[in-house]
């Protein structure tokens, strides 16, 4: 089975069996028929994934890997915070009238500042810093500006990663405020994952180990019969990723750059509704 599998059934276990409820608090998501959209959480997880022995997907359900690249080559590449700019529609509910999330995610992104070595924004920092000082623990980014915050569609959940460089592989660790484990937790990982393939492979890097922390792990409160019935779903072996291991420059990366081999996995037809 994939071992995102095995993780993601233990997260989900972990938090309906031993997670707090806030149900009997005043909550600020709200479904379409504006009830308060509750949940039940844990605090604090953490999990490790080895990029080097295998893709982390899931097969218990579909992840749909493309439109995860999509969305992460809008914000690291184009550091875009314009909808029009993403073939998706899953930052709608976000937008502005100016059809922009506001000072969110790509915007943060592509803000530049001076340093002794030139002008540079927070992507082409991390791309300096691999080639020219790989033992630096400085190498990371952080979208999570309070002076912007109150411009932003919404505050950033994956909010801040740190790359280290041991040896010939690349590392890194996500840091996320929050995450509807139902909806977002493989995406994340499956686009966070892609990513440090990425400037792995720019920087003449191996990869290494992804660590993903969220800080409050959720499952909502009309999402968990769709959990329960998720987690019982047969497993598959990972699929193989492949790379297009031409490309040697960061922004030079499409969608059709990455490919997944052998992806069996469950359709999960039903739908999930989504809190805002």
């Amino acid at each position: 089975m994939s071992y995102a599998d095995k993780v993601f059934v233990e997260n989900i276990k972990d938090i309906l069996e031993n997670g707090y409820s806030d149900e009997e608090l005043n909550v600020r998501p709200k479904w379409e028929d504006g009830t308060p959209a509750h949940t039940i959480k844990k605090f604090c997880m953490v999990n490790r994934y080895d990029l080097s022995k295998e893709f982390p997907i899931i097969t218990v359900r579909k992840t749909f890997f493309k439109s995860c690249i999509k969305e992460l080559l809008w914000i690291w590449q184009k550091k875009s915070n314009k909808i029009s700019e993403l073939d998706s529609h899953i930052w709608d509910s976000w937008a502005d009238e100016n059809g922009t999330i506001g000072k969110a995610y790509g915007y943060q992104l592509g803000v530049k500042h001076k340093y002794p070595e030139g002008e540079f924004d927070q992507v082409d920092r991390v791309l300096y810093d691999l080639k020219h000082n790989p033992a630096s623990r400085r190498i990371m980014t952080n979208l999570y500006n309070h002076h912007d915050l109150n411009e932003m569609g919404l505050a950033p959940c994956a909010y801040g990663l740190i790359l280290n460089v041991t040896g010939d592989k690349l590392n890194a660790i996500l840091n996320q405020r929050s995450q509807d484990m139902l909806t977002a937790n493989n995406w994340n990982v499956c686009q966070y994952a892609v990513l440090v393939h990425m400037f792995a492979q720019v920087s003449g890097l191996k990869v290494g180990e992804f660590v993903h922390v969220v800080a409050d792990a959720h499952i909502y409160d009309r999402h968990i019969p769709q959990v329960k019935k998720l987690i019982e779903n047969e497993q598959f072996e990972a699929p193989v990723f492949k790379i297009d291991t031409s490309i040697k420059n960061f922004y030079d990366f499409t969608v059709d750059s990455f490919s997944l081999e052998n992806y069996k996995a469950n359709d999960f037809n039903e739908k999930i509704e989504v809190a805002i």
